[in-house]
């Protein structure tokens, strides 16, 4: 009876190995949206590292997460670390193409609580606002270990991750629009005429003048 319970056991052991073992090797999972700001707006919001904190969808997890931004200051080269609790981890993140104002590649690795490295990108392309729009499409991909493949029959990591990229992409919407009609209400802005003093003899050029 054990002996047999032992090759069923192994027999569904080997089913198992065999239907993680053909599982998508590619992981791939995208988000797009469109927003109400020229791509000129868009762009700096995610081409530095500084702005995340203002529409990421992590930052707000963990209040007292460490976060360290070196190398450039944005663009190229800039490299952007993290340690904090366990619903952040800890990793980095390094932009390796910044194509102003279509795309920003990122190398993005985490360290815990699992390891992985994948490759983010945003790329924005012009609408046909009559105020100018932006849509942006935010995908991140990788190749997944047998342990990733393993971890998504019980987890859907498209649906995990996507959510986060649509809350990302709907704070960055509101953050951009904001700061697009604030560019737009300062042009919008009539200038304000010069204090130019008025020459002598002119009325109210002065004591001196008045008096003759």
């Amino acid at each position: 009876m054990l002996k047999r319970v032992a090759i069923i056991a192994a027999g569904l052991f080997a089913v198992l190995l065999l239907v993680v073992a053909t599982r998508p090797g590619h992981l791939h999972i995208e988000r797009s949206m469109s927003m109400a700001a020229p791509p000129s707006v868009v762009f700096p919001l995610i081409d530095d590292f500084h702005a995340w904190q203002s529409w990421s969808p992590w930052e707000k997890l963990d209040p007292n997460m460490k976060r360290e931004i070196t190398g450039a200051p944005s663009g190229n080269g800039s490299l952007y670390s993290w340690v904090g609790n366990d619903d952040v981890g800890s990793g980095t993140m390094q932009i390796t193409d910044s194509s102003p104002p279509q795309q920003v590649k990122i190398r993005l690795e985490f360290k815990q609580p699992w390891a992985a490295t994948n490759t983010t990108t945003f790329t924005l392309a012009p609408t046909s606002s009559p105020a100018g729009g932006t849509r942006v499409t935010w995908s991140m991909d990788g190749e997944n270990s047998f342990g990733a493949k393993a971890m998504g029959l019980v987890m859907d990591m498209d649906q995990m991750v996507g959510k986060d990229f649509e809350s990302g992409l709907t704070n960055l919407q509101a953050v951009a629009e904001a700061a697009a009609e604030a560019q737009r209400a300062a042009l919008a802005k009539p200038l304000e005429a010069p204090n130019v003093p008025a020459a002598v003899g002119e009325p109210g050029a002065g004591s001196e003048a008045s008096a003759h």
